[in-house]
Parts: C-alpha cells; structure tokens; sequence
C-alpha cells in the first residue's frame, strides 16, 4: 500500500467506537487524523503520533474550516463515525410519534444529512482508489425490521444507507462501505451489548482493509457479512 492510502480521517473519534478505531488504526501502522467535537481526553492519551482535530458535522462552517486545515491531505479512508441516539429521558420513548420533534430532527440530521454533506465535501481529499465509510447499524435494515423499537434511530440509519446509495448512483465507481459495528458496549450501546469496543474496532479494521479500494458499495457487519437492506 502507498503512504496516501494507509493515511485514515476518522470522524467522530472523541469516545466509544471512534476512539477505539483510531487506536487500532493506529496500532495497524496507519496515520491516522482523528476528530471531536469538543476536546477529548481519549484522543489525547493516544501518543502524538495522532493528528487531532475539532469539527461539528452539524455545522457546515466547521466543516468547511476542517477542509482547509487538511487541505493537501489525501486519505485512503475517511470514516464517518459521528452520529447519536435519543438523550435523556426520550431514549425510553424513541417512538415516532411521542419523540419531541426537535429530538427526531436532531437525531436524523446527524446520522444522516450531516454524513453525507461532510462525505461530498470531503470527497476530493480521497486519495486514488480511496474508501468512504460510514457507521451504519443493522437496525438500518428495513428488511430486518420485526420488532420496531428504537423507531427514529432506526429511520436515521434507514435513511444514511439510502443517502449512501444515491452517492454511489452519482458517482459511480467509488468505494464506499455501510458498516454495523455489531451491539457494542459504548455509552450509545449500553449495558448487556454482545462485544466490547476493541473487538468491534478489530473487526472494522479488519473488513475495511480487505475491502480498501474495492468500486462499489457494501453493507457489512464487523464480521464481514453481508446486511439485507
């Protein structure tokens, strides 16, 4: 692999599944710039070896500012961690019609719309034959939807994995990967989830390195198989 292609731009990286990415990514002898939203004692304990940077996907300016500090870089990989659930006393009542309106668009805004603006303005800093992944769910499945629950979470990532097709219809050949994490014990997670962070960011690591480059979009668990849409 070239250097441009080992060189990886994790967003979202402050805690959970983000942070444990950049450490394995890091320990894979990739370079790695990882970024927050607001400082990170996670990130800091990392080594110097990790660029770190502030943005808020939320927000196009800081975007655009993120841009122009990188700009030169070339990533083989830029990941789209960030996202959120309900907070507070709505993560009992994710339900459509019951969730405070401004609590579902916060939350569909983040996990979808913002992904996807930060991936077109991000896409020219791909290196040649670079990846675009995006942290998806397995509760995104329209397919695998028979229990409901989490109803606005769900429609998110429903939603990112539909975004994500239609950037890969507009522009064909890309590399692009939806990836579940699996049920991950992380803040978002909670108690009782099936693996910890570090299995989980192994797994990642492991599917988007034997993928790295491939044209095409894939839905992927962190074991590599594939996701009914």
């Amino acid at each position: 692999m070239t250097t441009e292609s080992r060189n990886a731009l994790i967003v979202g990286a402050s805690r959970g599944l983000g942070l444990g990415l950049a450490r394995v990514f890091l320990d894979r002898g990739w370079r790695v710039t990882a970024t927050q939203r607001s400082p990170s004692p996670g990130l800091a304990g990392l080594g110097t070896s990790l660029r770190v940077e502030t943005v808020d996907i939320d927000d196009d300016g800081s975007v655009a500012s993120l841009r122009d500090r990188l700009a030169g870089e070339r990533f083989g990989l830029i990941f789209v961690v960030a996202g959120v659930a309900a907070k507070g006393d709505d993560k009992g009542d994710d339900v459509a019609h019951t969730i405070p309106r401004e609590e579902a668009a916060r939350i569909l805004l983040t996990n979808a719309v913002s992904p996807l603006r930060f991936a077109e303005t991000f896409r020219p800093s791909l290196a040649e034959g670079g990846t675009l992944a995006f942290m998806s769910s397995i509760l995104g499945s329209v397919a695998r939807n028979e229990d409901g629950g989490m109803e606005i979470y769900r429609a998110s990532k429903a939603a990112l994995n539909t975004l994500v097709r239609s950037f890969a219809a507009r522009h064909p050949g890309s590399s692009l990967l939806l990836l579940h994490p699996g049920w991950v014990e992380t803040d978002m997670g909670g108690e009782g989830a099936d693996i910890d962070v570090a299995t989980s960011a192994r797994g990642l690591a492991e599917v988007i390195e034997a993928r790295l480059g491939r044209p095409g979009l894939a839905y992927l668990d962190y074991r590599g198989e594939t996701l009914p849409w």
